[in-house]
């Protein structure tokens, strides 16, 4: 089974999680401050870890950040305030796969957590490597390529331009793109869609294959 670290300063949370998640057959471990859990993320490999954003030392964005900055494919779930609207786009924006309001309930999170799990399964079973246009786009170094040419995305951009090749063809609404790319509990302006399709517009030259669908939302060419 899979193994989670848990990255958690309130040791009661970070207990019943621990709990929980062996009950259901996972091997897990536990640090309670943002430098620990950073260090624990280093010493082995994880499947998924599940980080506070309210940690001591370290915030939980600024682990994430440090963890996106060396592994992008380890999932990472958030846990956020109820009303931390800034840390959840923030979160997502940094790399984040997926966030859990407190107080959740733990079907709530157990389900969360199977979910990553499962996505990270099916992505290994297929090509990691995409294509659009000219361009090369490669799922687990997350790099994108011309030839030699290198173009940096945001991890939001990157996401959103993996869920528009394997769409391709397909007419997607912005709530669609919303649900896929910055996760079901987004609460932010739909509007943040036009903003990133214009930046993988401009950045990859795909205004002729990235195309608006009036009253719908997006689509990319075949």
């Amino acid at each position: 089974m899979a193994n989670i670290l848990i990255i958690e300063d309130e040791k009661k949370i970070a207990r019943v999680l621990q709990l929980e998640l062996e009950h259901e057959g996972y091997e897990t471990d536990a640090a309670f401050t943002g430098t620990s859990g950073l260090e624990k993320f280093k010493e082995q490999n994880w499947d998924l870890v599940l980080l506070d954003v309210m940690l001591p030392e370290l915030s939980g964005l600024e682990v994430l950040r440090r963890i996106r900055s060396t592994d992008t494919s380890t999932p990472v779930i958030l846990l956020t305030a109820r009303n931390s609207i800034p840390d959840k786009v923030s979160g997502l924006d940094l790399g984040a796969n997926d966030y859990v309001t407190k107080p959740f309930e733990i079907e709530e999170l157990l389900a969360r957590v199977r979910s990553s799990l499962r996505t990270v399964q099916v992505k290994s079973e297929h090509s990691s490597v995409l294509t659009v246009k000219d361009w090369t786009v490669n799922e687990k170094t997350r790099e994108v390529l011309r030839g030699e040419e290198q173009v940096d995305l945001t991890p939001k951009e990157f996401d959103l331009l993996v869920y528009f090749i394997e769409n391709k063809g397909q007419a997607l609404n912005r709530e669609q793109i919303l649900n896929r790319v910055w996760g079901f509990d987004y609460y932010g302006d739909t509007n943040i869609v036009d903003v990133y399709v214009r930046h993988l517009r401009k950045k990859l030259e795909l205004s002729d294959v990235l195309l608006t669908v009036r009253g719908v939302g997006y689509r990319l060419k075949e």
